[in-house]
C-alpha cells in the first residue's frame, strides 16, 4: 500500500526521497526489518495469549531426554511467522502483482488448514488432529490453484535470451538483450550445459500437436512438489529451532534466485532465465526470512514456543510456490535437502518395517527413530547440536545450489 502511496506523492507533488519506493532493494530492506521486529516485539505477546489461552503442546511420550519438559509449550506460534510475514508485504509489495498475490493465498490457505489440525489438537483433545486424507485434499486444492494460475494466468512469463548475433540496440540506445515475454512451462536443470527443460516436450512420446495440453503435466508437477514439501517441512519441525533455521536457509537463498530471475541486468549476465516482475517476491522473501529469524529468538533450545502445523505446513508451501515460480524446482532435493533426508528417513525407516515384518514376521528398523534427527537424539546428541549441525548442512546446500547457476 505505501508503495502505491508514495508513487502517486512523487508523481504528483515530487516529494524528495519517494522514489526510493521504486527500489525492490530499498522495499525488502523495509519488509525485513518492519517484520523483524514486529515478531520479536509482538511475538513475545502472541506468545503471552497463547499461554493465557492454555494453548500448550501436548507430548507424546516418545522415549527421548527432555521431552516431557516441553508438555504445555505454547503451539501454533506459527500466527507470528504469518502475521510477520503479511503485514509488510501489504505496506511495501505491490498487491496487485500476480506472485504476490499467489504467495500471499499460499500463506493463508496453508496457515489455515495448520490451524485446523493444531485446533483439533489442542482444543478437541484429538492428537491425531486434522485427518491425513483432509490434508492432503487441502494440500491438492492449492497445488491446483498454483498449478492453474502459473500455467494460465497471461502475467506469468519468462524471456528467451537471445543468441549474440540476434541482440541489438535501439533508436534510444536500450539493449535489446532478450525475446518478447511469452508463455512457458520451462524449468532448470542443475549441473547440465543446456540447463533448461520444457516440460511440453514430455507429451512428443505421444504425437506431434500435444503441446497445448502440457498443463496436463505441469499442474500434476505442481501439487506433487508442495504436497511433499510441506509434509517436509512438517516432519522436519520436531526439535527447537530446526525447521525455522532451516527454512531460513533455504528461503534467503530462493530469494537470491527471486532477484537475479527478475533483473534483466543479472539474469543476462548469469545466463539465467529471465521471469519479468518475478522480483517483486523478494519483498515477499525479506518479509518472511524476518518472521523466521524473529521466531527463532522464541523457538531455539529451549523453545518457548512451537510453531506448530500452523507454521510447518505454511513454511513448506511457501518454498514450494517460490521454488517453482523462479523455476528451480529441480533443484529443491539439493536446497531442501534437510527436509528432503528426514522424510526420506520416514520413509525408508516405515517401508523397511513393514518389509521385514512381512518376511521375517517381526518388524526390523533402519534408524533408532525417524524422522533423521529423532535417530540422532536416540544416539545421545543433545538437540542444540543436532540442530546446529543440521544447519551446518543447510548452509553449505544453499552455497551449493547458488553454486549450480554457473556450474554446467
Amino acid at each position: 500500500m505505501l508503495y502505491y502511496l508514495f508513487e502517486y506523492l512523487e508523481n504528483h507533488y515530487n516529494l524528495t526521497g519517494a522514489g526510493l519506493f521504486q527500489y525492490i532493494t530499498f522495499r525488502s530492506a523495509l519488509a525485513f526489518i518492519v517484520s523483524l521486529l514486529f515478531s520479536t516485539i509482538y511475538g513475545k505477546q502472541i506468545i503471552n495469549y497463547l499461554q493465557r489461552k492454555q494453548v500448550g503442546e501436548t507430548v507424546r511420550d516418545l522415549g527421548l531426554i527432555g521431552q516431557t519438559e516441553k508438555a504445555g509449550t505454547p503451539t501454533m506460534g506459527g500466527i507470528i511467522i504469518i502475521l510477520a510475514t503479511l503485514i509488510p508485504v501489504l505496506l511495501f509489495a505491490k498487491i496487485d502483482n500476480i506472485y504476490i498475490v499467489i504467495l500471499v493465498i499460499t500463506t493463508l490457505w496453508m496457515g489455515a488448514i495448520g490451524f485446523l489440525d493444531d485446533y483439533i489438537k489442542i482444543f478437541k483433545q484429538d492428537k491425531d488432529g486434522l485427518k491425513g486424507r483432509f490434508k492432503i485434499l487441502g494440500q491438492v486444492t492449492l497445488g491446483i490453484f498454483v498449478g492453474v494460475m502459473f500455467y494460465f494466468h497471461p502475467g506469468i512469463t519468462m524471456k528467451e535470451k537471445l543468441p549474440v548475433k540476434y541482440q541489438y540496440v535501439t533508436e534510444e540506445g536500450v539493449p535489446v538483450l532478450f525475446a518478447e515475454a511469452e508463455k512457458s512451462t520451462k524449468t532448470t536443470i542443475p549441473f547440465f550445459k543446456n540447463n533448461e527443460l520444457e516440460y511440453a516436450n514430455a507429451l512428443d512420446i505421444f504425437g506431434d500437436g500435444l503441446k497445448d495440453y502440457a498443463w496436463l503435466i505441469f499442474i500434476p508437477i505442481v501439487i506433487f512438489i508442495i504436497t511433499a514439501v510441506s509434509n517436509g517441512a512438517n516432519l522436519t519441525d520436531g526439535i527447537d529451532g530446526l525447521a525455522a533455521g532451516s527454512s531460513a536457509i533455504i528461503v534467503l537463498t530462493l530469494g537470491v534466485f527471486s532477484w537475479v530471475s527478475g533483473n534483466i541486468i543479472f539474469a543476462n549476465y548469469l545466463d539465467v532465465m529471465y521471469i519479468p516482475n518475478s522480483g517483486e517476491m523478494t519483498i515477499f522473501i525479506a518479509a518472511f526470512v524476518g518472521a523466521l529469524i524473529g521466531f527463532l529468538w522464541y523457538n531455539t533450545y529451549p523453545a518457548q514456543v512451537f510453531m506448530g502445523d500452523t507454521g510447518s505446513l505454511t513454511i513448506g508451501g511457501i518454498i514450494a510456490v517460490l521454488a517453482i515460480a523462479v523455476r528451480k524446482e529441480l533443484l529443491i532435493p539439493i536446497l531442501a535437502g534437510v527436509f528432503f533426508i528426514e522424510t526420506l528417513s520416514v520413509i525408508l525407516q516405515v517401508s523397511y518395517f513393514k518389509y521385514s515384518k512381512k518376511k521375517f514376521g517381526e518388524g526390523r528398523r533402519i534408524f533408532k527413530m525417524s524422522p533423521l534427527h529423532h535417530h540422532f537424539q536416540k544416539s545421545g546428541y543433545h538437540e542444540s547440536k543436532i540442530v546446529t549441525r543440521f544447519w551446518i548442512i543447510g548452509i553449505l546446500l544453499a552455497v551449493f545450489t547458488i553454486v549450480t547457476l554457473k556450474l554446467r
